[in-house]
């Protein structure tokens, strides 16, 4: 699957160290287990992924990567 992302949500992602690998491989996204209004998604805590955009909130973790985001909302993975 062919992911389109815009370039200006790539653009907002400059603290990406993993050189964009959620957008080639399906198998390094961060696992998103719900989203409130598209805008807050939290993520898996049983899931060990080092990303300089998981943001720990109370017991729980947030993802603010503008690009994991926008494939989340996009395409639901």
């Amino acid at each position: 699957m062919s992911l389109e992302i815009e370039k200006e949500v790539i653009d907002k992602t400059f603290h990406c160290k993993r050189n964009f690998e959620c957008t080639k491989n399906t198998s390094n996204y961060c696992t998103i287990d719900h989203c409130v209004n598209n805008e807050v998604h939290f993520l898996d805590n049983n899931e060990v992924k080092l990303c300089n955009y998981k943001i720990h909130f109370g017991n729980s973790s947030i993802c603010s990567c503008p690009t994991r985001k926008e494939i989340y909302n996009k395409y639901g993975l």
